[in-house]
């Protein structure tokens, strides 16, 4: 299968030295994929900025943005079997960031937030029969509630959800769904552990498809 793979938090710039981003370590994108190039896939990686070596052998596209994230998708979406997207989107950007360094000054900084394209629902527009989709959800309370009806809202094929906990960890408990199944629960595993049996879940699914 040709996989393509979301990593990273991505950084939405105020100025061009200050920007918001999240606490995204990429640790679990970047388990997939090498988990998928290990059972002998083929991989490219959309990675935002991350600590993190991509895996020798993995096709690497790196952006800092969500709008160059987008366009990534986009670039490398038509081409993939499946859209894993495990990077940690922000979800606003500045509405006008500012070219030149802000001076601090004694009164208040007001900064306008705009949404950020949604990459999940594009994504589950665009995708042909047998083309699989991903998603991740992040859930702090009413975890698969939220998670399925992010799942049904934007076509996806199978949803991963987690909690806050599990960002920048090296093991986490994971839920997961497919349109066709009941939900899975991995407990408290190492991500490269979660990421072999993610991959491997999608290997099926694709066969029986």
């Amino acid at each position: 299968m040709r996989f393509l793979i979301t990593a990273g938090g991505t950084r939405e710039y105020i100025d061009p030295v200050r920007f918001i981003s999240n606490a995204s370590s990429g640790k679990m994108g970047y388990a997939l994929a090498r988990a998928a190039l290990k059972a002998g896939h083929k991989v490219t990686l959309i990675t935002a900025p991350t600590a993190l070596k991509p895996p020798a052998g993995t096709e690497v596209v790196r952006v800092e943005s969500a709008a160059e994230m987008f366009e990534a998708v986009k670039e490398h979406f038509a081409e993939c079997d499946c859209l894993i997207m495990a990077a940690a989107v922000a979800d606003y950007t500045l509405a006008r960031p500012s070219k030149t360094k802000l001076k601090k000054q004694a009164a208040k900084l007001t900064l306008e937030l705009k949404p950020t394209a949604d990459i999940l629902k594009w994504a589950g527009r665009q995708k042909r029969r047998g083309q699989m989709l991903v998603g991740f959800a992040l859930e702090d309370r009413d975890l698969r509630a939220n998670a399925g009806r992010k799942m049904r809202e934007k076509n996806l094929d199978m949803i991963i959800a987690n909690t806050p906990g599990a960002i920048g960890a090296d093991t986490s408990t994971l839920h997961i769904k497919t349109i066709n199944s009941d939900w899975v629960q991995i407990s408290a595993a190492r991500k490269t552990a979660s990421a072999g049996c993610i991959i491997r879940m999608i290997a099926v699914i694709s066969v029986i498809e």
